[in-house]
């Protein structure tokens, strides 16, 4: 198994973080060409967005919290060389979650959907933590 194997699922991660990037900018200047926020107000305060540009917002905001310790980990396993098949399908597996809860965040925005999606891909964050600092710790 080679380095890409590893690396691919956290370049995956950069593009998901990227296309939400690009969705809050296509939803926020839409709620200025709609009237629905004043650039003038906007830019000197903390006005509220409408709902779905909002939604785009924390969504981008989301991909820079736990998702900072899922490229850690990817780092310190490329770094030592000491990936499997089981630590790249979890790792596969934790991307898959975060494009679940991004589209559940963008789109219906429903708890009883996003908070499964979340509570999943941090348990497997988990488990990719345990599995590496036991190969550190061997």
């Amino acid at each position: 198994m080679n380095v890409q194997s590893i690396l691919a699922p956290a370049i995956v991660q950069a593009f998901l973080t990227l296309t939400l990037l690009f969705v809050m900018g296509y939803w926020r200047f839409r709620a200025f060409k709609a009237g629905e926020v004043n650039v003038v107000d906007r830019a000197a305060s903390k006005i509220g967005w409408p709902r779905y540009a909002a939604q785009a917002e924390r969504s981008f905001l989301n991909q820079f919290e736990t998702p900072l310790l899922f490229f850690a980990v990817i780092a310190f396993i490329a770094i030592t060389r000491t990936w499997d098949a089981l630590f790249v399908t979890l790792a596969w597996i934790w991307v898959i979650t975060r494009i679940a809860h991004a589209f559940v965040h963008c789109t219906s925005n429903r708890l009883s959907l996003r908070f499964p999606t979340f509570v999943a891909g941090v348990v497997v964050l988990l488990i990719m933590w345990v599995l590496f600092a036991v190969k550190m710790m061997a």
